[in-house]
């Protein structure tokens, strides 16, 4: 699937994580940019996860943003998901 609007989820509160989401054009693949206060310790796991929910949804030609203030992976998980169904117009949000 490709988003087919800009979408954003999450605060950048502490232990928070904010996702923005915005559509790339076509074959363009993934671009994930993620920065963390936790980098260093958790920084490959973070990746996972984001890897793992577009794979999920079989995200593709996607800019994805993340910046993290110490979230735990459910948080991270949830952000992800609520960011990707409002990229899709699956979910209303606060972004138009």
């Amino acid at each position: 699937m490709k988003p087919k609007i800009p979408a954003q989820s999450g605060t950048f509160e502490s232990s928070d994580v904010i996702v923005l989401i915005e559509p790339l054009p076509n074959r363009s693949g993934r671009k994930i940019e993620i920065s963390s206060t936790v980098m260093k310790q958790y920084g490959a796991s973070f990746r996972q996860i984001v890897d793992g929910m577009l794979d999920h949804y079989e995200m593709t030609d996607i800019h994805l943003i993340a910046k993290d203030k110490g979230a735990l992976e459910p948080t991270i998980k949830a952000r992800l998901e609520t960011a990707i169904k409002r990229s899709l117009g699956q979910q209303e949000g606060t972004l138009t």
